[in-house]
């Protein structure tokens, strides 16, 4: 495999070159700025700021492979995006649901299965297969918010409403390709500025949830 080779996947990428992508390139900052903006937030809480870190790893592994466009520089991108998602979710096991820790950990752990299992259903579906590994996340949080929405309402109507941005960021995401003939600069800057916004709130979310303390009888 050669981890220098050059990768062309989205609409803005016209050549090789570092600003080959623009706007893909520079709208990471956004992940940085959320990144930034919830450390600070966060205080002496060691859940949000771990999860401010890796927010800022995505921003800047994202930035690199939209600027050198290697395969080692998907790896910088995907990477810290998939250490999210563990980490949130072990989060909201323990914050959320007040899991022991070897609980949230073993639940963190099975959200690979969760995603090994409903990747190939939602790669057979009309325009989710673009986007297909990502889509069960939302469909994850989603069924958080149902499950907390009685239990702790701030915290269901949060899950919901990152539920739901996630869904707009990821339809960005998916049309890039398919609206390349109208829109040259593409759709995936967007999917970045909206997934940094949804990222940040859900960091946000744990931050509140902590400070609030459990529902009263949760």
């Amino acid at each position: 495999m050669d981890w220098t080779a050059p990768l062309d996947a989205y609409c803005e990428r016209l050549g090789p070159g570092l600003w080959a992508e623009p706007l893909n390139l520079v709208s990471n900052a956004a992940f940085i700025i959320a990144a930034i903006w919830c450390w600070r937030r966060a205080g002496g809480l060691w859940l949000p700021r771990a999860l401010s870190v890796i927010l800022f790893a995505i921003g800047v592994g994202s930035g690199l492979f939209h600027s050198v466009a290697t395969f080692w520089a998907m790896l910088a991108d995907v990477i810290p995006i998939g250490l999210f998602i563990l980490a949130y979710v072990f989060a909201a096991n323990r914050v959320f649901w007040r899991w022991p820790l070897w609980a949230a950990a073993l639940g963190a752990a099975a959200f690979v299965p969760w995603a090994m299992a409903l990747t190939p259903v939602f790669a057979a579906l009309p325009f989710f297969e673009v986007s297909a590994f990502y889509w069960p996340v939302p469909l994850l949080i989603a069924i958080y918010a149902a499950l907390l929405w009685r239990r702790w309402p701030m915290v269901g109507r949060g899950m919901a409403a990152g539920a739901a941005l996630l869904c707009l960021s990821l339809a960005f995401r998916s049309i890039d390709e398919a609206a390349c003939a109208a829109l040259p600069i593409g759709t995936h800057f967007a999917w970045h500025t909206l997934n940094a916004v949804m990222l940040g709130w859900m960091i946000e979310l744990i931050r509140r949830a902590l400070l609030a303390g459990p529902p009263r009888g949760g």
